[in-house]
């Protein structure tokens, strides 16, 4: 998923339930028998909201795809053979799971508005993000350097399938988090707590799927 899509498709999220949560009755007297014409509505966007939530169903699938064809192969061919996941893996692991505690801790200091912490916070959950992508370097220059490459065998191949799409949907939510930081909210026509707590969805998303993918990897050995 393209990283400017994917911070437009947040930013569309955002603005949705926006609108969802300001709709009401249409202007007119409490006893009913007002004007009942409904105001001017602005255009909706829940197609968009549509979209992303498609986008996350599409990745899914896409991994669960990929990892049946994983198992499958792994037990029934004659040349699959296994390689040894990289120490950095599970370090790489911790990381992207402190991340996401910074993340819902930030939010939680946003919601007794401490916004300066919120910023401290939220930065230091993007940094680990950052330090997991490079993290996943590492551990490819360390199979590389055991003669280790993606053509070798099936077990290798999946290896950095696995590893190197989810660090690309992975770099989106980068991208997402950055937006959240930079973005000038007293301008924009959605909140900051909003926003925060969409790109946390994501954010989660990606680090319950790469859990996943651990765990197929791992027993897969």
């Amino acid at each position: 998923m393209p990283v400017a899509t994917m911070v437009e498709d947040i930013e569309l999220v955002i603005e949705d339930i926006r609108d969802i949560g300001n709709e009401g009755p249409p202007p007119g007297g409490d006893d009913g028998e007002g004007d009942k014409r409904p105001g001017p509505r602005m255009p909706s966007s829940r197609r968009h909201a549509t979209a992303i939530i498609l986008g996350m169903v599409a990745i899914v699938m896409l991994f669960m795809a990929m990892s049946s064809a994983f198992i499958a192969l792994r037990a029934t061919s004659d040349q699959w053979v296994s390689i040894r996941i990289p120490g950095i893996i599970w370090f790489n692991t911790a990381v992207l799971l402190f991340s996401s505690g910074l993340v819902e801790w930030a939010r939680r200091r946003l919601a007794l508005a401490d916004v300066n912490r919120f910023r401290t916070l939220w930065f230091g959950a993007t940094a680990l993000g950052l330090v997991f992508l490079v993290g996943q370097l590492v551990a490819w220059r360390q199979l590389v350097s055991q003669g280790v490459y993606m053509a070798n065998n099936q077990a290798s191949s999946f290896f950095y399938l696995f590893t190197g799409l989810h660090g690309l949907h992975l770099f989106g939510g980068v991208a997402a988090l950055l937006y959240v930081s930079f973005r000038k909210f007293e301008r924009a026509t959605v909140p900051l707590s909003t926003a925060a707590e969409v790109t946390s969805y994501y954010w989660h998303f990606m680090d319950g799927l790469w859990l996943f993918l651990v765990t197929v990897l791992y027993l897969g050995r």
